[in-house]
């Protein structure tokens, strides 16, 4: 698999796009004509600065405008496109985009399209310039790829050939099937990119909105297939418009970028019985093996745990570091950091194989995580996630491995005994949500659940959910609005009974996060709750939720400590949500306490 990628996903100038998109290991790029524009530097200089970074110059793009004109607009355009094929040549490159008009075409005439793309195609060989086609989803008379196809054949030109982009493609509907009837060898380029299912004019939709592989709705793996079926040989390229990527640091985009690619070739080999660019087989978890708390003093957190009922499962015996379980569940204190506050730093995951989950993260870009291991400790290997939180995994049943290791436990509450972990709750800054989903679907292998826009104290806030499709590990990661903090995170731990474990953390002392009368009031016009039960949630401060198969879902939060906060959680009839009516109450209650 050979990679590129359109400089225009980037920010910064054109130098600092090409050293990023080298140090991501992208093979080529292509060089958007604004960038090259706004570059103090000579084609001569950008050409050499490419090869000694050990990229090709893939495509030089766009050309727009061209064809279904009258022939004095048509003469201009060669004139214009004369002038770009003297760039090409001191860039180096030798294959230019030729977008569908979408401005000036008046004519809509095949005939006159084929041909005034052969006169280009022509002008083009006589500077070994190939020409790729391309159907913009908005061109004014040619707005799919199998007209584009239609209308290369017509004209006839061994250098002229159709560029396919996936948006411009799928964002129309079209059947890309069609694409295997296509010549493999006039296929000139291919261009990706993924993005949500909007309702929005399509122009707007590919302007802002696009996004790397994985992270959209497009069926980008049955696209790219039927590519590579039809005989496609070029490099995987990526054009995405976006204007959070446009902002964000370009080196760890570019390495994103990248990562995308790497996940949608494997994929496409994996459903397709492939063996080239197949990493190894995904480590699909089996449970939350624990989550891990760090700060430099968590006084404050054991103190919340021990009331929660949770046992102590002793300190370390070489490091700073302590457990707290409750049942299954299990919560490993850090105090070998400096940063005062506590905050929710790893994940450790059950898989059958650690070492290959390891190994295939590394090969999808994700850097190794340190961790210093003493002799007979057991060796926990890991990665980094964007934002810093590390994910380990383990194959070994933690009660005959890494367990073993903590020492001077004591017992809990009877009424965290059946306790497991629900869900870890994440926040993202928005510049950093979306690769934060694609590592969640590439590296962890999670997929989508479900997305809801909460209301809160400033503004609304996306929570989108990645899980195992059993649900043994659930991942609500919540965006926050551009202007607000980035959302606290939180450890949801299921019990067997909620209520009990309620009143015996009550009794021990702890204050839960305070619920308002008229949250309560709210519940009884929405439900029809048993009076004695409405009275018991409005005693303990706790929320509820019923769903339409009439699963219920009961559940309580502590106070947050620094950046991080708990919850106990009691599912019941199958419920399968996570309270998101509730969710701005205490969104509210958490702000009003903060302040």
């Amino acid at each position: 698999m050979r990679t590129s990628i359109a400089t225009v996903c980037l920010s910064g100038g054109l130098v600092e796009k090409l050293h990023a998109c080298s140090d991501a290991g992208f093979d080529g790029v292509e060089i958007m004509d604004a960038d090259l524009i706004g570059a103090m530097e000579s084609p001569e200089e950008i050409r050499a600065l490419c090869a000694r970074l050990g990229l090709s110059i893939d495509l030089f793009q766009p050309f727009r405008d061209l064809e279904g004109v009258a022939d004095e607009v048509f003469a201009d355009n060669l004139r214009r496109a004369e002038a770009k094929f003297d760039v090409m040549q001191r860039l180096g490159a030798d294959t230019i985009l030729v977008c569908s008009n979408a401005g000036t075409a008046t004519i809509d005439d095949d005939e006159v399209a084929a041909a005034q793309l052969a006169a280009l195609a022509d002008a083009a060989a006589q500077r070994g310039i190939r020409i790729a086609y391309e159907a913009l989803a908005w061109g004014r008379f040619v707005d799919d790829y199998r007209h584009a196809w239609r209308i290369v054949q017509r004209a006839d030109r061994p250098n002229l050939g159709v560029c396919l982009d996936s948006f411009h493609i799928l964002s129309r509907g079209h059947d890309p099937a069609g694409i295997e009837e296509i010549d493999g060898e006039k296929i000139f380029f291919l261009q990706l990119a993924d993005a949500p299912a909007l309702d929005m004019d399509v122009l707007s939709w590919s302007r802002h909105h696009r996004l790397f592989p994985g992270e959209g709705d497009f069926a980008l793996t049955d696209f790219l297939a039927h590519v590579l079926r039809a005989g496609y040989t070029g490099p995987l390229s990526l054009e995405v418009f976006n204007d959070t990527f446009r902002q964000t640091d370009v080196v760890r985009t570019a390495g994103h970028a990248r990562r995308s690619l790497t996940w949608l070739a494997d994929r496409t080999a994996a459903a397709n019985g492939w063996t080239d660019d197949l990493l190894g087989e995904p480590q699909v978890a089996r449970g939350i093996d624990f989550v891990e708390i760090a700060g430099a003093d968590l006084t404050a957190v054991d103190e919340t745990l021990e009331l929660l009922g949770f046992a102590f499962g002793g300190r370390h015996r070489s490091k700073r570091v302590r457990l707290w379980t409750a049942g299954e569940a299990r919560i490993i204190l850090d105090e070998q950091v400096r940063d005062e506050t506590p905050r929710l730093t790893g994940i450790g995951l059950m898989v059958d194989d650690a070492d290959a989950a390891v190994d295939r993260a590394v090969a999808l870009g994700a850097p190794a995580a340190f961790r210093r291991t003493y002799a007979g400790e057991q060796e926990l290997r890991g990665v980094a996630s964007p934002d810093g939180t590390v994910v380990y995994w383990s194959d070994r049943p933690a009660d005959t491995s890494w367990i073993t290791e903590f020492e001077g436990g004591s017992p809990g509450s009877d009424a965290c005994a059946s306790g497991v972990v629900d869900h870890a709750n994440v926040g993202y800054r928005w510049q950093d949500f979306d690769e934060a989903v694609l590592f969640a679907s590439s590296v962890l292998s999670l997929t989508t659940q479900s997305s809801a826009d909460v209301p809160g104290p400033q503004g609304l806030v996306l929570s989108q959910v990645m899980r195992t499709a059993d649900g043994v590990v659930r991942l609500p990661m919540n965006l926050a609005p551009p202007t607000a903090p980035v959302p606290d995170r939180h450890v949801a731990v299921r019990c067997d009974d909620v209520v009990a474990a309620a009143r015996a953390a009550r009794a021990a002392g702890l204050d839960f996060l305070r619920i308002p009368t008229n949250y309560y009031d709210d519940l009884a016009a929405q439900f029809d709750l048993d009076p004695a039960l409405l009275a018991e949630l409005r005693e303990l401060d706790l929320l509820y939720d019923r769903d339409g198969s009439g699963g219920e879902f009961i559940h309580f939060y502590t106070p947050t400590i620094g950046g991080v906060f708990f919850e106990l959680v009691e599912r019941r009839g199958g419920y399968d949500g996570y309270g998101a009516a509730s969710a701005p109450v205490r969104l509210a209650m958490q702000r009003r306490a903060s302040a």
